[in-house]
């Protein structure tokens, strides 16, 4: 069974763990690593990939669905979704926010996962180069490459996307939910280089007066799962009834 970056599946699993067991959607499922796991915790579950021909876990319904558009399942139809590392993949994000709120009962439960591109290493690298970690330019060979390395289902390697917190909670907030908590899958080993440079951020963060700072979500840029976070964002929301 594939695995996902270390500390994502378990900071989903500490998530869900105290919360009563349900229906739960995983999309995109990819291979299946992430609900073996959720099935071992006692969830009802039902996976949704672009390629579903991909599942390797049996037993689990598994149907063909793509965020970018409407998913093959009825309105309210899950307790929770988890839909980690697929955002940055597709044409149309804010489409899959609207999906979320379809397929969700109200007051169910939403955990979401992007590449963090606001960490302070992302953000340095943006000054720096132009473009971060996950997100580089493809020149024509880089792109011929990764479709034949991929087998023409491009979508799996290519980051289309580059979603940060900011666009995350604002889809979210449009969407009736409301965050919960905002995770990092891990802390990375190189954070002490950076520590003048967040430093002075959060020094900034200080002196901003604080409605400004309210106004342009401030404290939470400059937050550790943020500004410190790993390689992953992981934020956790509630469909409002």
């Amino acid at each position: 069974m594939a695995m996902s970056r270390p500390g994502l599946h378990e900071t989903v699993l500490k998530i869900l763990r105290p919360l009563p067991r349900g229906m739960i959607l995983d999309c995109p499922a990819g291979e299946g690593a992430l609900a073996q796991d959720l099935l071992a915790e006692g969830f009802d579950v039902r996976c949704c990939d672009l390629y579903s021909e991909l599942f390797r876990l049996d037993g689990v319904e598994i149907k063909r669905g793509d965020l970018a558009g409407t998913l093959p399942y009825s309105s309210e139809s899950f307790d929770y979704i988890t839909s980690l590392d697929g955002l940055e993949h597709i044409d149309s994000p804010p489409q899959a926010f609207r999906e979320y709120r379809r397929l969700l009962k109200p007051g169910g439960h939403l955990i979401i996962s992007v590449p963090n591109i606001m960490n302070i290493e992302e953000r340095l690298k943006w000054l720096l180069f132009g473009y971060t970690s996950h997100f580089k330019p493809l020149s024509e060979q880089s792109k011929a490459k990764i479709h034949y390395d991929c087998a023409g289902k491009d979508e799996i390697a290519v980051h289309a996307n580059p979603i940060g917190y900011n666009e995350l909670r604002y889809y979210l907030e449009k969407n009736g939910f409301a965050i919960q908590g905002v995770y990092r899958d891990r802390k990375k080993g190189n954070q002490w280089l950076y520590w003048p440079l967040v430093a002075f951020i959060r020094l900034l963060a200080k002196l901003t007066p604080k409605q400004r700072r309210a106004d342009r979500w401030t404290d939470d840029l400059a937050s550790d799962p943020v500004l410190l976070g790993g390689n992953t964002i992981i934020i956790h929301s509630i469909l409002l009834s």
